[in-house]
């Protein structure tokens, strides 16, 4: 069994930033994937941003240039920096963790920019 927790969301004004952190606890294989995915009310679930065991990354066109992800393997966490908060990325924020044809999913956290 997996169990992933997030941490970091909030309020935030446009143009500040925010650090998102998901600790992945349980059985995990060292050769997976971790990244991070959002939902806007009345929107589907999409990518942010994800990251290999071996540290190679890729990221949603609209944030590209302005969230970073990155990992510790030895704490098994993801952390997911935004900087430049705009309002339409506001939503909830889920940490996700896949390997061997295998996914997880964390609770979510909520994250809304407004002024």
């Amino acid at each position: 069994q997996v169990q992933l927790v997030e941490s970091g969301g909030g309020l935030v004004q446009p143009g500040r930033s925010l650090r998102l952190s998901c600790a992945a606890s349980g059985s995990i294989f060292s050769l997976n994937v971790m990244g991070w995915y959002r939902q806007a009310p009345g929107k589907q679930r999409e990518l942010v941003a994800d990251i290999t065991s071996g540290g190679g990354t890729n990221y949603a066109g609209s944030v590209k240039g302005r969230f970073t992800i990155s990992r510790d393997n030895t704490k098994n966490t993801v952390y997911l920096q935004m900087n430049s908060l705009k309002p339409e990325d506001t939503a909830v924020y889920y940490c996700n963790v896949r390997f061997r044809g295998n996914n997880y999913w964390g609770k979510g956290t909520l994250v809304t920019v407004s002024s």
